[in-house]
């Protein structure tokens, strides 16, 4: 169920289309004498029986099957014997979560052999293989036009992640400068695709330089082009990574940005916090001054009002007018010093 697909190509056309992987080899020595011919053998997340039955149908080496069987390997290019082997990170951008998904593909190349291995469903190789099978010219160059179709196909399966992310980083912009709280997490949480997106994208240039090295001393025209595709892609790759680098140094700005904003919201709410302390401060020594004023006539007052028999002055003729008049002195003493201290 793993195999999405089992060809052999003569000549860059479909000739065969074996029953199991355990003809394919027979058949493929079979189409040898036909014309340039290869095997194109497409799986889609194997078991790892399935990925040893085909390793020893074509003596792969271990440490590549034990990458393969891992998964979750780096981008890169090895060499084993007369077999080549290659880690991509295809990617996609999930828009109703604004989520950036990761996958991975593996190939092996060998002098008549190509095999594919998809560890996520995207992207879908039916397109890449379907788009070869149209340009007989193209895939006559065997092994290597299958690699460049592949790379061609995760590299601009690239262009719409790089788009939502701008997205994602203008939406970003526009909630710090609105002032909103949640933001912070949703910098770190992009922050932390774009850079396992770089991962992805990154290791494509070395891969590049590999593989122009590897075709560069093959002169034949058919090979002249493939070089100039390749180099085609590796231009859109290097792009993709300008891109990259730079949505992460700048999400690192708008951090910062968001940090400082953050502090300077955090700095007003403080600066009005202790306006209304000092406000209320205000407010206080008014009504405490207020109070003091009303509290000296009233206790003179209250102190007379007792009613006692031996009180002093109670039994003077001006016992009455003293009392007011003391009173309003005591009210105009304190009204003067709370004046003069500014609290009222």
């Amino acid at each position: 169920m793993s195999v999405v697909d089992n060809a052999i190509y003569v000549d860059g056309r479909r000739a065969a289309v074996p029953e199991s992987l355990d003809h394919t080899f027979e058949e493929l020595r079979a189409c040898s004498d036909q014309g340039h011919s290869f095997c194109w053998i497409g799986l889609l997340r194997p078991t790892p029986d399935e990925i040893q039955a085909v390793a020893q149908e074509f003596e792969l080496h271990g440490l590549a099957v034990e990458d393969t069987v891992n998964a979750h390997q780096r981008p890169k290019l090895e060499r084993y014997g007369d077999v080549l082997f290659v880690v991509l990170r295809p990617a996609r951008y999930v828009d109703p979560v604004e989520v950036v998904e990761i996958g991975e593909i593996h190939l092996f190349l060998g002098p008549d052999f190509v095999i594919t291995v998809r560890h996520a469903e995207e992207p879908d190789l039916k397109e890449v293989r379907k788009r070869l099978e149209a340009d007989p010219r193209l895939l006559d160059d065997g092994p290597w036009a299958v690699l460049y179709a592949v790379l061609d196909k995760v590299v601009d399966d690239y262009g719409p992640v790089l788009d939502g992310l701008q997205d994602d980083i203008d939406e970003i912009e526009v909630q710090v400068f609105g002032g909103d709280p949640g933001v912070s997490k949703r910098i770190y949480q992009l922050s932390r695709e774009v850079i396992e997106f770089q991962r992805a994208v990154e290791p494509l240039r070395d891969i590049f330089d590999e593989l122009r090295t590897r075709l560069k001393g093959q002169a034949s025209e058919s090979d002249l082009e493939l070089r100039r595709a390749l180099r085609d892609v590796a231009d859109h790759a290097t792009r993709v990574l300008e891109r990259v680098e730079a949505f992460r140094e700048l999400l690192s700005n708008i951090l910062q940005v968001n940090a400082a904003l953050v502090a300077q919201r955090q700095n007003e709410e403080m600066a009005r916090i202790t306006e209304a302390g000092f406000i209320q401060n205000e407010q206080v020594k008014r009504i405490s001054s207020w109070a003091a004023i009303l509290f000296a006539p009233t206790l003179v007052a209250s102190i007379y009002g007792m009613n006692f028999k031996n009180m002093p002055e109670l039994s003077w003729p001006f016992g009455y007018p003293f009392a007011l008049l003391l009173m309003v002195l005591l009210a105009l003493a304190l009204y003067t010093v709370f004046k003069r201290r500014g609290w009222l």
